[in-house]
């Protein structure tokens, strides 16, 4: 029996988890397959600054939809790989400007072909499946209007004291 299947909606997190895990997995082996050293988490932060130029954490961050905290710790593994640099923003000397340097814009334009495979594959799986991509903008969307614990909270009954 597949517990975190059978528990439905009480392991959505598991289950959502366990999906992640599989898809980075079958990732890095498809950048590995290419003879690329590449982390799948670096991918929002990379492809963001090959498509728009410099930018600032916290720009990064909105765009992609995560924490400052998360793209920070990505920059990190970023700058440990040699892959980008930061510059002082010339309109704010408190911010710092990440860019790709050119190991890092020769490395995003040798992964274009390779992102384009799993562009077309992201498509056929959520033809496959009817509809994935938008069942997740739903998803998105719902917990905007009302997050998880805000539904849990609403739903919850303790029992009496133990």
């Amino acid at each position: 029996m597949d517990y975190v299947r059978a528990k439905a909606g009480a392991a959505i997190g598991a289950r959502l988890r366990r999906l992640s895990e599989r898809i980075d997995s079958d990732a890095a082996r498809a950048y590995a397959a290419q003879g690329v050293e590449f982390e799948q988490r670096w991918f929002g932060v990379l492809n963001q600054l090959a498509l728009n130029g410099p930018m600032s954490v916290g720009a990064l961050a909105e765009a992609l939809g995560i924490t400052h905290v998360s793209v920070s710790q990505t920059r990190v593994s970023l700058e440990r790989a040699g892959l980008i640099r930061q510059e002082p923003d010339a309109s704010d000397a408190r911010r710092r400007l990440l860019s790709l340097n050119p190991q890092g814009k020769a490395l995003a334009a040798r992964l274009e072909p390779l992102w384009a495979a799993f562009e077309q594959a992201s498509l056929s799986l959520d033809a496959e499946v009817g509809g994935l991509i938008e069942s997740l903008d739903r998803l998105e969307a719902a917990l905007e209007r009302q997050s998880l614990f805000d539904r849990i909270s609403a739903a919850y009954k303790p029992r009496g004291k133990r």
